[in-house]
């Protein structure tokens, strides 16, 4: 075995492979980084950066059309595509220096660009070149996971590493998948002008979520003329002339043909892992992840994995959260574990749905003996005021009181949500929340 060249080799420049790299590099270890792209990953270039982007400007359009409600003049803005995801692309300009080649390399960090394997358990190659280090980190991601749907292979179709480069009108637009990402997209895109219809094969939209919560973001899309085909699947597609021909068929075997001008695959995601000689590693994967034990060393101990590559919580904070989790373990003799119950999230549609701990549906399915508290909006003085009364809060106790999980639907329900996250990780119950004093709501 070559003796290690470095302590940290860093395989993936996302949010995961950055922290560890910057963060090993503070703390006096020699790093190493490998990147295949560009330096900041899925959430910088096609993620939670031009996504909530966009976002924002599309609930500008929905705003100013909207203004009568609030006694202002409202006002039918005129949408230019091109100039909205020109936007985006200046946003993610002026966040890139912070995940620059420059400002690691200035860190101390040896950064490399391009694709390599593992020759062995303890050696990677890239160009050439063969790298020991201590330890390994895999951070590689993921994508775009792309069905095996008839015809999809002709047809020029979107997911998000190519939706925020369009530079054309969307007269219409076809989006396969309800998750996170397919109704955040399907809303935005509806408010900035576009036809917008989600097909989905399950009997809900964002189907972790409890059903009454996502029906309130369900109601609202619909409201804003979002056709959305529940207990529908895909059967085939092509592209005839300018449009896209979609057959779906129904729970009752009935097929149905639906047309736009775009058409978005939002199905979910699959860890980048081809190519990397994770057999000759010695790393096991199982159902598409790498297996990682609590401390997210893979069967490999010299090994650790972080982010999409390992977690079924693909987002960038719990990406972020891991990566400090490695850092950890793989620096010093330390066996900090991950975090695995206390996760939250948000979909940022508008009304939000943010949730943490146990969900309603989860408590039930489990038997777990609990109590259910709800909050509507309607109540709540400052919702009131601003006219954006749409949603509810959720908490779920155990009999005796103590927290076991909280969701809100409803405007900000992503900062919201915050104080139930503390309040879970301090084991707190649902009365502790109210000793405080709050601000006026």
């Amino acid at each position: 075995m070559a003796r290690p060249e470095f302590d940290l080799c860093v395989i993936g420049g996302g949010s995961a492979g950055l922290v560890v790299a910057a963060g090993g590099a503070a703390l006096g270890a020699k790093v190493v980084l490998i990147e295949k792209r560009a330096l900041g990953g899925d959430c910088l270039y096609f993620g939670c950066v031009p996504s909530k982007t966009l976002l924002h400007s599309a609930k500008v359009a929905h705003t100013m059309r909207g203004a009568g409600q609030l006694g202002v003049e409202p006002f039918s803005p005129r949408i230019q595509v091109g100039q909205v995801m020109e936007r985006v692309a200046s946003v993610i300009s002026a966040i890139e220096p912070h995940d620059s080649p420059e400002r690691f390399r200035g860190l101390g960090v040896e950064v490399i660009f391009g694709a390599g394997h593992f020759i062995d358990a303890s050696t990677f190659q890239i160009d050439g070149r063969a790298i020991a280090a201590t330890h390994f980190v895999l951070a590689t991601g993921s994508r775009a996971a792309i069905p095996a749907l008839p015809g999809l292979d002709g047809l020029p179709y979107l997911t998000n590493e190519t939706l925020f480069s369009l530079n054309q009108s969307v007269p219409s637009l076809i989006v396969l998948g309800a998750g996170p990402l397919g109704m955040e997209m399907a809303q935005a895109f509806s408010r900035l002008g576009s036809e917008v219809q989600v097909v989905e094969r399950g009997a809900q939209i964002l189907p972790r979520e409890d059903l009454d919560l996502a029906q309130v973001v369900a109601d609202q899309l619909s409201g804003e003329g979002v056709k959305i085909h529940l207990g529908h699947q895909a059967s085939r597609v092509e592209r005839r002339g300018d449009e896209v021909h979609l057959w779906v068929r129904g729970g009752d075997g009935q097929e149905k043909v639906l047309l736009a001008s775009h058409l978005l695959i939002a199905v979910g995601r699959q860890p980048n892992l081809e190519g990397l000689g994770l057999e000759a590693a010695r790393v096991a994967v199982e159902k598409g992840r790498v297996i990682t034990n609590p401390y997210l060393r893979t069967t490999n101990p010299r090994i650790f994995a972080c982010g999409d590559v390992t977690s079924p919580y693909q987002f960038t904070h719990v990406a972020e959260h891991q990566a400090g989790v490695v850092l950890r373990n793989a620096l010093f003799p330390l066996k900090v574990r991950v975090e695995e119950k206390i996760i939250p999230w948000c979909t940022f549609t508008d009304p939000e749905l943010a949730r943490v701990g146990l969900s309603e549906a989860q408590a039930r399915a489990n038997s777990i003996a609990h109590k259910v508290y709800t909050y509507p909006f309607p109540e709540i003085d400052r919702a009131q005021t601003a006219g954006d009364v749409t949603g509810f809060a959720k908490a779920i106790t155990s009999p005796r009181g103590r927290l076991l999980g909280a969701a809100i639907v409803g405007p900000h329900a992503g900062e919201l949500i915050h104080e139930y996250v503390l309040a879970l990780s301090k084991r707190m119950k649902l009365s502790d929340l109210s000793r405080p004093i709050h601000i006026y709501t």
